[in-house]
């Protein structure tokens, strides 16, 4: 059985579909299962002419935005780099964002063609400013997701909440499967070590969505309450130096650590002790799994995908969006009590265990692969 697992772009970076896809490659191939990856190479750009056209809404009624534009000659690309690279077929493409999914079934109308949606596109550009809501781009974004459901054979994500989003915009949401991510324990475990200072860690592109801002905010107060910590911010992005800047003027710019991009933040994060991360939405938050499988205690906020994985006050700390006096306040409660952290941490890590092994992915994606004909052996 030959099963393609078709990218947006290269698995480069660790954490989430890009760090998964190719575990779950190796997990099938050890099962007798032929399984490829294929993606759009970063450097393909402006190459696709193909007219783009879709069955259930005229895009062209979008054009001139330059997000849309600019996503549609991507697709353009996408096909036109598949129509050059891919020559032969296969029992079933799973497809990992709506233009590979779109693209695939274009090109191969008579395979089933399966997709899981990782996040929101539209919500992420509106939380960091780049779009409007309601406007042009968000209305064509989400046009997609009834397109998806009526060109493709199954439509994957990673949480309830993000199910619930995606209701709203199809005709049969419970079709929809949910199946969250899942991580080799290879990669995450637990490393024995004492901090006498607390060690806070947070690992994410640098973006308003992700809540950096509050997360600064409530590490300034934790100082003005008298509480030592070493917060170490691992990622990059658009905003960093206005977070640098942000640091400085807290006066929180000593005891924080701006590392940059990181290629194996897992191997950095077993020596800290708490992880924390007040994003404004999350389809899931793959960090915190990861974060747990480390065995770090987690405080994050009651968004998506991430109450999903926490239970307050078990597993680890949920406090509201945009907070930073009760993230602070959760902060201080983790990090005076070891015992507390310690219980917390041990919970998530039990949880994340069994909730999110790479196992439970596989037997998941079996059993829906079997049931649009990927047999297997």
């Amino acid at each position: 059985m030959n099963i393609l697992q078709a990218l947006f772009f290269p698995p480069e970076q660790p954490g989430g579909v890009s760090s998964m896809v190719p575990y779950i490659q190796e997990a099938f191939a050890g099962k007798g299962w032929e399984m490829e990856l294929f993606s759009l190479p970063k450097r393909v750009r402006l190459k696709g002419t193909e007219e783009v056209r879709f069955e259930t809404f005229d895009w062209t009624a979008f054009a001139g935005a330059p997000i849309v534009d600019k996503y549609v000659q991507t697709y353009k690309d996408y096909v036109w780099w598949t129509r050059l690279r891919l020559r032969k077929t296969y029992d079933l493409i799973h497809a990992h964002h709506p233009i590979a999914g779109l693209a695939m079934k274009q090109l191969f109308p008579d395979t089933p063609v399966l997709i899981t949606l990782h996040s929101s596109f539209e919500r992420e550009l509106a939380l960091n400013g780049k779009i409007s809501p309601g406007g042009p781009e968000e209305r064509f974004l989400t046009s997609l997701y009834g397109e998806l459901e009526h060109r493709l054979d199954g439509i994957v994500t990673v949480s309830q909440s993000f199910k619930t989003y995606l209701s709203s915009f199809v005709r049969n949401p419970e079709a929809i499967s949910v199946i969250p991510n899942g991580f080799d324990e290879r990669r995450f475990k637990p490393v024995p070590h004492e901090n006498v200072v607390p060690q806070l860690i947070t690992v994410c592109r640098l973006v308003p969505a992700k809540g950096i801002d509050t997360l600064l905010a409530a590490c300034s107060e934790l100082k003005k309450r008298g509480y030592p910590f070493v917060l170490h911010l691992i990622g990059d992005g658009p905003i960093r130096e206005e977070l640098e800047q942000m640091a400085v003027s807290l006066n929180i710019y000593e005891e924080t650590i701006f590392y940059g991009y990181m290629l194996h933040p897992e191997e950095f994060m077993p020596f800290f002790d708490i992880f924390v991360l007040p994003s404004r939405a999350e389809s899931f938050g793959s960090v915190f799994a990861e974060a747990a499988l480390c065995c770090l205690a987690l405080v994050g906020t009651d968004v998506g995908g991430v109450a999903e994985q926490i239970d307050n006050d078990e597993n680890g700390l949920l406090v509201p969006v945009g907070d930073p006096e009760a993230l602070a306040n959760a902060l201080e409660k983790v990090m005076l009590d070891p015992s507390y952290r310690y219980n917390l941490a041990r919970s998530a890590w039990l949880k994340a265990k069994s909730a999110y092994s790479l196992q439970r992915v596989i037997g998941q994606l079996q059993m829906l692969y079997g049931s649009l004909g990927a047999g297997g052996k």
